[in-house]
C-alpha cells in the first residue's frame, strides 16, 4: 500500500538516520520538535509504528519497558547496558550462521530475529572502578 509523503515521516526518519544510541520515542519527540515545533507526541509515535511496521526502521524491544528505535535495518545484534540503558550495534560474524542454524531447526519459515545482548557497557564498568 502507498503511503502519501509526510514532512513530519521524514524528519522523523533523518533524525533517526543521525543516530546510533536507539533512542525512545520521547527522545525523537523532543529532537525532532525543535525544528518542527508544531509537531505532536502522537504524530511522531504513529509515524515511528508505521515506520517500523514498513521495515523502514527496526522497533527494538529490550526489556526496559521502553520502545526503541533504529535507522540500521541490516541484520546485525544489540547490547543493552543493563546499568545506564544505553543501546548499542554489536556486528557479529556469526550471525548468518546462527540464523541458518535456527532455520534449519525451525518447523516454519524464520522472517526476522532480533538478538539482544545483556549486561555493563564500558563506560558504566569504568565508573565502578573509579568507586
Amino acid at each position: 500500500m502507498a503511503v502519501k509523503y509526510s514532512r513530519q515521516r521524514q524528519m522523523i526518519y533523518n533524525f533517526l538516520m543521525t543516530r546510533k544510541d536507539h533512542p525512545t520515542a520521547d527522545v525523537v519527540y523532543r529532537n525532532v520538535r525543535q525544528e518542527y515545533p508544531n509537531i505532536s507526541l502522537g504524530t511522531v509515535y504513529r509515524n515511528l509504528t508505521l515506520l517500523a511496521d514498513r521495515g523502514e526502521i527496526l522497533r527494538l524491544q529490550v526489556g526496559d519497558g521502553v520502545d526503541h528505535f533504529d535507522a540500521d535495518t541490516s541484520k546485525h545484534c544489540h547490547f543493552f547496558c543493563s546499568s545506564c540503558g544505553a543501546v548499542t550495534d554489536m556486528q557479529l560474524d556469526c550471525l548468518e550462521e546462527m540464523l541458518a542454524k535456527a532455520q534449519q531447526k525451525s518447523q516454519g519459515r524464520i522472517e526476522s530475529q532480533s538478538t539482544c545482548f545483556y549486561g555493563t557497557c564500558e563506560k558504566c564498568l569504568d565508573k565502578s572502578m573509579e568507586k
